[in-house]
């Protein structure tokens, strides 16, 4: 009997911890991901000055190797509130045209307002998965993602259908973050929520900030995908903000996947992560203010 049931228990043992291994859900991710977007997006807008100034250099770089111009068709995905999108509809001129696309309908409205105020006539906007790209083959000059394709459950399955949406000779553009020790500004309160919140490390296939950010990462992608004539820089892009105060302000009201870390920290417990998140970002307080640290990969492909 010994023999048997020590067998049995060990094939239990075995089916219960298959049964208790965290899966990543691709789909609840996704839900989550709209809600809190739905929710930050008047958030998100407001912060666009601070947005414009932080990326602006990463953006104009994507835009130049992407060589957006005149007369383009341009497809913004991931979008959020459209700081980016306007920029690209004054590049491409009335000839061309940019459509911003997101999960959150909220977020696009912002996007349509800023477009619509700046006087453009060229920019459109429609609620779209990224990975599943509602647009026919071949309908695009350039296709870019300003720190989204990193949020993708399937970053290949986006690169495929940007790839699709392309015309032969067409570009895609991303940025996306590099290491978590060269972006302290947001791996630090990463370090931080995970630790708080007893967060195992991400599971297989699960998206997040530095996703893309090993040396080499974005390109292999890029390659896996099909693109051709790849190329990719690495753009210093520290945030300026008066204090770590305004920057955990920043975080807190504009930042998802933060908030989907702190899901697993008790409410009564979350404003003390805040003050310790606060705490650690103060040492990259100086005479000019907050600087923190932050590194961005920008990748450029052809179809």
């Amino acid at each position: 009997m010994g023999p048997v049931r020590e067998q049995s228990t060990t094939e239990e043992s075995r089916l219960f911890m298959s049964q208790s291994i965290p899966v990543f859900d691709p789909v609840q991710y996704k839900k989550t991901t709209r809600e809190q977007w739905q929710a930050a997006a008047a958030a998100w807008d407001r912060w666009g000055p601070t947005l414009h100034d932080w990326l602006g250099e990463a953006t104009e770089l994507m835009l130049d190797l992407a060589r957006v111009g005149p007369g383009q068709h341009v497809l913004d995905v991931a979008a959020g509130a459209g700081e980016q999108t306007t920029g690209m509809a004054r590049r491409v001129g009335p000839s061309g045209s940019v459509l911003a696309t997101d999960l959150s309908p909220a977020i696009l409205d912002f996007a349509r307002k800023a477009g619509l105020e700046a006087g453009l006539k060229n920019v459109q906007t429609q609620v779209m998965d990224g990975e599943n790209l509602e647009l026919p083959d071949a309908a695009m000059d350039v296709v870019v993602s300003r720190v989204g394709l990193i949020y993708f459950p399937d970053q290949q399955r986006a690169l495929t259908e940007m790839k699709r949406v392309l015309k032969p000779g067409g570009r895609v553009g991303a940025i996306t973050y590099s290491l978590p020790e060269n972006n302290a500004f947001f791996s630090v309160p990463v370090a931080i929520i995970r630790r708080r919140a007893r967060l195992p490390p991400p599971l297989p296939g699960q998206p997040g900030p530095f996703s893309l950010g090993a040396p080499g990462a974005l390109e292999a992608a890029y390659r896996q995908a099909g693109f051709r004539d790849i190329q990719v820089r690495v753009v210093p892009s520290p945030l300026h903000l008066p204090s770590a105060t305004e920057c955990v302000r920043f975080e807190r009201e504009s930042f998802g996947a933060l908030h989907q870390m702190l899901a697993g920290v008790p409410e009564e417990e979350r404003p003390s992560v805040w003050e310790e998140i606060e705490q650690e970002l103060r040492t990259f307080e100086g005479a000019d203010g907050f600087i923190g640290p932050c590194e961005m990969v920008v990748g450029v492909g052809v179809k």
